[in-house]
């Protein structure tokens, strides 16, 4: 028993680790793997996934979130009031270090204080240090262990799950002195002036010395007193403040700051609205004249910025290039990937193909010269589409044009966790707590719309989603199948992900494009360049007609595609241009 024990106690401590380091590191795949795995052993239970680095404000934020998830407002509420409690000390723990050497020594070679001047001067630096870190203490409570950034408005977000959780289970003298200090940070919210008014309808007769928590009230006063002398010091002193708190009273920021601030405030992504959805004009019908259909547009999709078109395929072409990602990947491609699992998840097979290796392969004779035809048509015509609907007045260039499949792997998919792809962004960097997508590398900056154009839907799972900026909430969800594209404007108002693929194979051409011309495609030159040998065409031309008898319905895409660009305006000839 002793030996099972210790074994048992080092299993826990195991999970334990495991899940530290998984809650700082969301998107480490190992991870998730090693998580899934413990699941499954019969040794460990729920409670053993416990975070061991954890501040215990956020551990019991957490906590009381999970229990309102699940409608347990009775049990949540000393979870809540504990991480409340605990964000309050962590805030008076983090002050006092502010008058430590340390952090005057790092804010002087920071800032190249230093000891200039003479005493007054010097003292005044020595307090504005102070302050100025009181302050920014705010952010660092806020912010996850594993973050960059706070989570915006965390006191105000605190009072008001406390608030509600009150109401649920009655305690109304308790949720109106939890609303009352909201209201200390926002005066005029209308749903908390809102919530207030109906407490105080249940409570009937008012109850005397019914306020404001004590210790919000005390944090208030205080964050505006110091709030009230760095501004003034940034008028007359010419010293930098960054206000962390976006409640802050406009009265007391000095009229000759607040333009420049207005702008800094207008960065925050919590104060953005997403951009309204263009409406539809002329474009559309050049659309429907096609055959294509508008199946969803951005209302429908609850964003901004995106679409859902069927008709660009037809089930023929569908199969060209399907059969063409079988031959690729029988002849072992797997376009610069490693192995056969796929870069997101270890739970499925990826393969993926270019454009230039599919005319590469078909001039060796290892494919048809009809599917790498096909697929550099098929690539121009989502390029034409997409301009014609979301940006008909400024050309737009294919910036990478990839042909991907995912494929189940058989055995692994019971208690997966993960995801096909996980929530990103496709030309930034997306940071969910803040909700802020930094527009900077590793992120492809210079992509601006985005295209999946699926071919199949013979599998399970696989859906496209979009989410809130998050990363959480699901907005949209887009299930595949034959010649249907999704496109959508490629930053941070789209994050988007894909349910993992349990049955089956899912394929899809993928496509980016661009408005910088310096960024094109070059593959695609090259590839059309090399599928333009006269023994190639002729080849190609036999391969064609013998589609054509088998389906002789469709028109064939080169006219479609033809169509679509006179009524827009040709694109610009990209050969010709390099």
């Amino acid at each position: 028993m002793g030996s099972m024990g210790r074994r048992l106690k080092k299993l826990d401590l195991a999970a334990a680790a495991a899940h530290t380091f998984f809650v700082a590191n969301p998107t480490h795949l190992q991870m998730r793997e090693d998580m899934a795995k413990y699941r499954r052993m019969s040794g460990v239970r729920p409670q053993n996934f416990r975070d061991l680095e954890t501040p215990p404000h956020w551990a019991a934020y957490d906590s009381g979130l999970e229990l309102l998830g699940r409608q347990e407002a009775g049990l949540a509420l000393p979870r809540l009031e504990e991480a409340l409690q605990e964000s309050l000390a962590q805030l008076e723990s983090c002050r006092a270090g502010c008058e430590g050497p340390e952090e005057h020594q790092r804010e002087e070679e920071e800032e190249g204080t230093g000891s200039q001047g003479g005493l007054y001067e010097a003292i005044a630096g020595h307090w504005i240090r102070v302050l100025q870190c009181r302050q920014r203490c705010v952010g660092d409570t806020a912010t996850r262990p594993g973050r960059s950034f706070p989570v915006p408005d965390f006191l105000p977000s605190q009072l008001r799950r406390l608030h509600e959780a009150h109401a649920q289970v009655g305690n109304l003298s308790q949720a109106m002195e939890n609303v009352l200090s909201v209201l200390l940070f926002y005066p005029e919210d209308e749903a908390s002036k809102e919530a207030l008014n109906q407490y105080q309808a249940q409570l009937g007769e008012p109850r005397p010395g019914l306020g404001p928590r004590e210790d919000i009230q005390r944090f208030v006063l205080r964050s505006l007193g110091e709030k009230r002398q760095l501004y003034y010091a940034m008028e007359h002193l010419g010293t930098n403040f960054k206000d962390p708190d976006p409640w802050t009273p406009a009265a007391f920021i000095p009229e000759s700051l607040k333009e420049k601030l207005r702008e800094d405030q207008e960065q925050q992504p919590w104060d953005h609205e997403p951009p309204q959805p263009k409406p539809l004009t002329d474009w559309k019908d050049v659309l429907l004249l096609e055959g294509v259909t508008l199946t969803q547009d951005a209302r429908q999709l609850n964003g901004s910025e995106r679409a859902v078109l069927d008709g660009l395929l037809t089930p023929a072409e569908c199969g060209v290039l399907l059969q063409l990602a079988k031959d690729a990947a029988e002849a072992g491609v797997r376009s610069g990937y490693r192995g056969r699992r796929s870069p997101h998840t270890t739970h499925e097979h990826f393969e993926g193909l270019t454009v230039l290796k599919a005319a590469q392969l078909a001039r060796a004779g290892t494919v048809s010269t009809q599917g790498a035809k096909l697929l550099l048509e098929v690539s121009e015509r989502v390029r034409t589409l997409t301009q014609a609907y979301f940006s008909p007045e400024r050309p737009l260039h294919l910036s990478f044009t990839h042909l991907v499949c995912r494929t189940a792997i058989k055995g692994e998919q019971e208690q997966r966790m993960d995801l096909s792809h996980p929530v990103h962004a496709d030309n930034c960097v997306l940071d969910p707590d803040t909700g802020e997508c930094w527009r900077e590398p590793p992120a492809y900056t210079y992509r601006d719309y985005s295209g999946l154009l699926y071919l199949n839907d013979d599998f399970q799972g696989g859906d496209l989603f979009f989410t809130e900026p998050n990363a959480l909430t699901v907005k949209a969800q887009v299930r595949p199948r034959c010649g249907r594209l999704v496109a959508f404007s490629s930053g941070g108002e789209n994050p988007h992900g894909v349910w993992a693929v349990t049955r089956g194979r899912r394929c899809a051409l993928a496509l980016w494009h661009t408005w910088a011309p310096e960024h094109r495609e070059q593959e695609w030159t090259e590839a059309k360049e090399l599928l333009q040998e006269p023994e190639e065409e002729e080849e190609g031309d036999e391969e064609e007609e013998e589609m054509s008898s088998r389906d002789p319905s469709p028109e064939p895409p080169s006219h479609r595609l033809q169509r679509v660009q006179d009524k827009i305006g040709k694109p610009p000839r990209v050969r010709e241009e390099l």
